[in-house]
């Protein structure tokens, strides 16, 4: 103690003092002691200090990602308020505010969102978006009402449903295992693998799992990954990354989450994300280029004189309008808006979009159009726009129904056999194949159907099913009883690959796609057939001891395994056969549009949402 250093003083000597002696000496200790709490509280760099005394303060989910965005609301709260307001009391029990709503599944948490004026008194959330008034406006629960659990028999389907449940299951506890926070799983080596495109990000699985793992209830693996986002989700990377594959993944992903749980984290870090993309569009026509670098913010690999591919620019517009929604800004709806309006004025061959496109002449590259890989999803997202905007987005539908008839005039064909297959055009050369990406094309014509020409709608719904059973018969014309990845129709053989480096699975989910939605519209008992008979295949070829695994030979009998468990296995394959066993009220189509790596994104019937979403 310090006055054990006084010479000649001794505690007990202490109130032998006389009393002029006693006042001088308290008022010195009293001196003392502001003096020394007077620098723990008040002086910089204390904080430290403080947290031996006081209580921690709870941080918001979030925060640490929002932290280096000066302008942004969140980054100005990490500094307490002056004159803090008042804890609102907690809500009783029979407070309207505090019943979870009908639409909820019971059992997971609701998370009660602030109005809007009062957030913006708060400052605490970082998008102009009102989560309770959104969830109002859905016309289905998000889980269903599950109608087939409410007996006490145990059905068909639901054990179905629940064997694809242990599958999943068994995915991410593998993943978990072997290669959390790596991007995707090798269950062979029982490692994990980061790959290139994703420009540094990690936890690609995890992100691509959350609404997968929210969907079928499994609570706990919900909330781990839930905490790796937190806490382990870091967006200070350097890399080159595809502008397609982070879209769709991770903000998808990210959007997805948010929607079906509101929980700020996942809605702050795609807003944040998608900020990093802005640098691709950064071209003379605004067509972005297939990559960019999170380092310098310029494009990535791909070189100032090489094509943009129509897939990859041509599927943003879902997710961005939804960033847009979020944040406020309309920089997301302008990108896409512009990539729209380029396409829509530009000459095409025969109707026919081409899958290459300069980004600095806005010229057609090559005379090479496809259904499948390189073109797919431009399709998909047409139609999803028109849906997703509540049928208000015009352009959307009209280019997709001008795209469909250009399609069906110059691409389709029936073969000898009688399978209906879209093939590939070069040029006005066919090429009489069908790669698994295509088979995504039976799902899109029924999806669309019954927003046809009143005299089209039958057709179009026939010919989504026949494409399907052509996609159908790619699987059951092999010895896995798996689809390979393209297949042809020549030389009297169809609908089977014909050469070795196209006759492999790596878990792909078009042919299961088509089916959910073939299922949904018909109600053909065909579909769910078929879809177990996927399910039997994968475990029989694909299951390992550590994890799914993608095989190198549909034909063989004993394929090899190529040692990697796909995160789109985890987001689209097992969800899509979940949802094939599922009532149609789960993610109803009424209510969500799937981006295309199926993450659910919703359809917001608010006219604010209609002035926001449409063209411009």
């Amino acid at each position: 103690m310090l006055l054990r250093k006084v010479p000649g003083f001794s505690p007990a000597s202490l109130w032998g003092l006389r009393l002029p002696q006693k006042f001088l000496f308290l008022l010195f200790l009293s001196g003392l002691v502001t003096l020394c709490f007077g620098a723990l509280f008040l002086l910089p760099h204390s904080s430290r200090l403080k947290r031996l005394f006081l209580p921690p303060r709870i941080q918001q989910p979030g925060l640490e990602v929002v932290a280096d965005l000066p302008s942004h609301p969140l980054a100005r709260e990490q500094e307490p308020p002056p004159n803090p307001v008042p804890a609102a009391p907690a809500p009783s029990d029979d407070d309207p505010s505090s019943q979870s709503s009908s639409r909820r599944k019971k059992g997971w948490p609701r998370r009660q969102w602030p109005t809007v004026a009062s957030r913006r008194q708060e400052d605490r959330v970082p998008f102009s978006f009102d989560f309770n008034a959104f969830q109002s406006r859905l016309r289905h629960p998000v889980l269903g009402s599950r109608a087939d659990e409410k007996g006490e028999s145990w059905s068909p389907v639901r054990a179905q449903r629940e064997k694809i449940k242990e599958m999943m299951q068994f995915a991410w506890q593998s993943y978990k295992r072997y290669a959390m926070g790596r991007n995707e799983l090798r269950p062979l080596t029982r490692d994990g693998y980061e790959g290139s495109m994703f420009g540094g990000l990690s936890g690609a699985t995890i992100i691509d799992s959350l609404d997968t793992l929210y969907l079928m209830e499994l609570k706990e693996e919900f909330q781990e990954a839930k905490a790796w986002v937190q806490d382990s989700f870091h967006l200070n990377v350097s890399g080159e990354a595809s502008l397609f594959e982070v879209n769709i993944r991770y903000i998808g992903g990210l959007l997805s989450a948010f929607y079906l749980t509101g929980e700020e984290v996942f809605g702050i870090k795609a807003i944040q994300l998608g900020e990093k993309l802005l640098p691709a569009f950064k071209t003379p026509t605004g067509i972005p280029k297939s990559s960019v670098s999170f380092k310098s913010g310029n494009w990535g690999w791909a070189a100032a004189g090489s094509s943009s591919i129509l897939a990859e620019f041509g599927s943003l517009h879902l997710e961005f309008l939804h960033l847009t929604q979020l944040s406020g800004k309309q920089v997301f709806a302008r990108k896409v808006r512009n990539i729209r309006k380029v396409l829509r004025n530009m000459d095409k061959p025969f109707g026919l979009y081409p899958n290459f496109l300069s980004p600095v002449s806005g010229n057609w590259v090559q005379q090479h159009v496809s259904v499948g890989g390189l073109g797919d999803s431009f399709y998909e997202y047409l139609i999803k726009s028109w849906l997703m905007s509540a049928k208000t987005d015009v352009e959307a539908k009209t280019m997709y129904y001008e795209a469909l008839e250009a399609i069906e005039t110059y691409l389709l064909n029936v073969s000898p056999g009688g399978l209906t297959y879209i093939a590939e055009w070069r040029g006005g050369i066919l090429d009489h194949k069908m790669g698994h990406l295509a088979c995504f094309s039976g799902g899109m014509i029924a999806l669309g159907a019954d927003d046809a020409k009143e005299e089209k709608r039958a057709h179009y719904r026939e010919l989504a099913a026949q494409i399907t059973k052509t996609c159908h018969e790619s699987y059951a014309r092999s010895d896995t009883k798996l689809g390979p990845e393209a297949f042809w129709f020549n030389s009297g053989r169809e609908a089977v690959a014909t050469q070795l480096s196209e006759s492999y699975y790596i878990l792909r989910p078009e042919v299961v796609e088509s089916y959910m939605y073939l299922w949904r519209q018909t109600h053909d008992p065909i579909y769910r057939e078929w879809g177990w008979e996927v399910v039997m295949a994968l475990e029989k070829h694909c299951r390992t001891e550590a994890g799914f695994s993608g095989i190198q030979d549909v034909y063989s009998v004993t394929p090899s395994h190529d040692n990697k468990q796909q995160s789109f296995f985890l987001a689209e394959t097992l969800k899509y056969l979940y949802l094939l066993f599922s009532d149609d009220d789960v993610l109803s189509l009424e209510d969500w549009v799937f981006n295309t790596e199926a993450h659910p994104l919703p359809i917001n019937h608010s006219d604010s949402a209609h002035r926001a979403w449409g063209p411009r």
